[in-house]
């Protein structure tokens, strides 16, 4: 039997990215509320799965980053595979996510920088100093139970909730207000009894409010609408149900999975708005207007591609097809993407470094920083994407541009989607040239 136990202890210590010996403090649904919520502390939260390639990259730095900030900022892991309980309340939906847990820890920020033990670190001591100026100006107090949250249980900033913002739906109503609607629904089949629903109500209204004109979102009391609830199966309280956008009908309502707090409900509900964006479209660049406006994004995608009579459009459009594919896959990144057949824009191609290295070349500016990035790999949808990803993740090497912005635009034609032609060569008629007549110039010089 103690055999096993070892056995079952190894296979246990061999799938987690974190041992007792680091740092990093493992953190469960048991320990979760005592260690973190009711702590004074400033907290940092890595969700992780031990599958997760990228949550095994980040593992090195994510120790290192503890170890520097031992005795300042704590830092913990939580394998939410194993406690999926734990990522569901703060709405992680993939790995890994970093929650930053400062003076309400009702209310955890994210963190989206780069996943380097030092750009960690220095996240972390930048929001330590917001705390330690929220604390001296009296905006804020101790993290301990939220950080002196509201009394009416709800996360800070309850007073922003308009309660009118939450539509009352009835068995009357629901079909034509819900079902025929164009709009994106959050609904919430509640009992006035019930305690979960009491303590959901001014997160439901925050959420409302927040989301007013992008998504909409009502309740249901079952218990007077049972007609209305008994069709969705509503069996529990609260119960919240999603119903995309479009076409809907009693089969088209989805389960929400996310937490129970105002930033959980918008942050999920923003997720799906996000998965169901339309992808930026893939510009031809032809004129100064398009590319400030491209420049205007975080990311500034262009792709220089061959001359037409060297692809022909076969090819061309093979190319647009993976900027498309772009496009799609990384949607919820503020990207743009244009294009430009290669030698006609040789000001700005020079600027980002890729002129005269030969066509299809990639490159990704960021105006605001200054800086560019070039893809050093294949033209191909996988070359590309892990070129995005690298950018995405802070890893791909970056240039500074030269001077203050790109140089002009140079005005061009819009390419009309057909094959290139050779210039027609003018045809001369020699049938009036006699070389008796060429001897005769030449014996008279």
């Amino acid at each position: 039997m103690k055999s096993i136990l070892v056995l079952f202890s190894s296979f246990c210590l061999a799938t987690s990215l974190y041992s007792p010996s680091d740092d990093v403090i493992d953190l469960t649904p048991a320990n979760f509320q005592s260690r973190v919520v009711e702590s004074d502390d400033l907290w940092l939260v890595e969700f992780y799965a031990p599958w997760c390639g990228h949550c095994k990259s980040l593992a090195p730095e994510w120790k290192k980053a503890a170890t520097a900030l031992r005795g300042i900022v704590k830092v913990g892991a939580v394998d939410a595979d194993a406690h999926n309980s734990l990522g569901g309340q703060y709405g992680v939906r993939g790995f890994p996510t970093i929650k930053i847990f400062g003076a309400d820890k009702r209310s955890p920020s994210d963190y989206q920088g780069a996943r380097t033990a030092q750009a960690i670190a220095d996240a972390a001591l930048g929001f330590a100093k917001q705390l330690v100026q929220a604390r001296l100006s009296g905006r804020a107090g101790g993290g301990g139970g939220g950080g002196g949250g509201s009394s009416s249980g709800g996360s800070g900033g309850q007073d922003t909730a308009d309660p009118k913002d939450v539509v009352e739906l009835t068995d009357s109503n629901f079909e034509q207000m819900v079902l025929k609607s164009t709009d994106m629904w959050l609904v919430e089949f509640f009992a006035p009894w019930c305690g979960h629903c009491k303590n959901l109500a001014p997160h439901w209204a925050k959420a409302a409010t927040t989301l007013k004109g992008k998504v909409s979102v009502g309740a249901v009391d079952a218990t007077v609408h049972s007609s209305i609830a008994s069709r969705f199966g509503v069996r529990g309280y609260p119960t919240i149900k999603f119903f995309p956008a479009g076409a809907k009908d009693f089969n088209s309502a989805e389960d929400y999975d996310g937490g129970r707090t105002s930033e959980s409900i918008v942050s999920w509900a923003e997720e799906k708005l996000s998965d169901m964006a339309e992808p930026p479209e893939v510009l031809q660049l032809t004129d100064q207007a398009t590319m400030d406006a491209c420049l205007e994004k975080q990311l500034c995608n262009i792709a220089f591609l061959p001359h037409i009579l060297d692809s022909g459009a076969e090819g061309r459009n093979q190319y647009l097809n993976i900027l498309a594919d772009m496009a799609e896959k990384y949607k919820k990144r503020p990207f743009a993407y244009l294009w430009s057949e290669g030698g006609t824009q040789m000001d700005i191609e020079q600027a980002v470094e890729v002129g005269g290295f030969g066509y299809p070349a990639f490159v990704s500016v960021n105006k605001r920083k200054g800086k560019f990035a070039t893809l050093k790999g294949s033209f191909s949808e996988d070359g590309v994407n892990e070129y995005l990803r690298e950018l995405v993740y802070g890893r791909a090497a970056t240039a500074t541009l030269k001077g203050a912005a790109l140089p002009s635009v140079s005005p061009t034609e819009a390419w009309d989607g057909k094959d290139g032609e050779l210039p027609v060569e003018e045809d001369y008629d020699l049938s009036d040239v006699s070389l008796d007549d060429e001897e005769d110039q030449k014996d008279e010089l």
